[in-house]
């Protein structure tokens, strides 16, 4: 079983489809496909059904898909302790949720860069359940992602502070406005996809205000959310500090909540496990320097 085959099946697996794994695998998607089959046929099933819309895993390669993610992780940390020689240097991938990237990380980002510009860094934006399971799989090497996190194979210490606002049209002057101006079954929900931690919090305090049953609305990323938050589409929850920057706030109306529905935590967490070599020990540091670390 050659581990550049079960790197392929992974990746194929994440992302859903040939064309994208060829893409981030940068090769082409004949060599996936031909790797795919490779595999399935030295197994001996199929390990993905093929449909008009991608490939999706069958149960044995639901089954296959944890080792192969753990053996290419392992892997890519073998390499990587090796070349460590204490100097910071190098991949390091690093996740986060898109808000704490567009408000929290430039500045972290910036100076992590001018301290060790060996450091080849990549930043990776997905929801926080998404994130969880890249850091424990090795795909990423550390992430932040809203608390709590509880879990054996993970340390985390706490960045920053939030305070989640709702985020209405300009013309939702108060919280009482909306509640009586919108349907008995409330506004249309803006949310990003299912696993973000900030969507299940809206959902939450969309029942306590008794619109269980509400419209959802997804979006991809954040301009178009508060886009279409200004355009009265819908309402969304989102960290004070992105909607309250200059250039986004024209158009909407800001909420404060009680603070059991407005206060999370963001996270970095690592694998306990994980070989701690110098870039990612370098980016620790300079997170924990960071004047924005447990600001709010």
């Amino acid at each position: 079983m050659e581990l550049i085959d079960l790197v392929t099946f992974s990746t194929v697996a994440r992302l859903g489809g040939i064309t994208r794994a060829a893409d981030e695998l940068n090769t082409v998607q004949s060599n996936v496909t031909q790797r795919v089959k490779a595999l399935e046929a030295e197994i001996g099933t199929a390990l993905f059904e093929r449909h008009s819309r991608g490939m999706t895993l069958t149960g044995a390669g639901r089954r296959l898909l944890p080792y192969a993610q753990r053996m290419a992780a392992l892997s890519r940390e073998a390499v990587l302790a090796a070349r460590d020689d204490g100097e910071p240097k190098g991949p390091l991938s690093i996740g986060s949720m898109e808000t704490t990237a567009a408000v929290r990380l430039p500045a972290l980002l910036a100076a992590f860069h001018r301290r060790y510009p060996a450091v080849r860094l990549t930043l990776r934006t997905a929801p926080t359940a998404e994130l969880v399971a890249a850091v424990l799989d090795g795909t990423l090497d550390g992430a932040f992602v809203a608390g709590p996190i509880e879990h054996a194979e993970l340390s985390a210490v706490t960045a920053f502070r939030e305070e989640l606002v709702l985020v209405t049209a300009r013309r939702w002057t108060s919280l009482a406005a909306l509640r009586a101006g919108t349907p008995e079954s409330g506004p249309t929900a803006l949310v990003f996809r299912t696993g973000c931690t900030y969507r299940q919090r809206l959902e939450q305090v969309f029942s306590e205000f008794g619109w269980p049953s509400a419209a959802r609305f997804e979006l991809g990323t954040l301009d178009g959310m508060i886009g279409c938050v200004a355009a009265d589409m819908g309402v969304t929850l989102l960290p004070r500090a992105v909607v309250e920057r200059d250039h986004v706030n024209r158009d909407i109306s800001i909420h404060a909540l009680a603070a059991s529905q407005s206060r999370v935590d963001t996270l970095f967490i690592q694998r306990r496990s994980a070989h701690q070599y110098s870039a990612l020990q370098g980016f620790v540091t300079c997170l924990e320097r960071s004047e924005e670390v447990i600001a709010a």
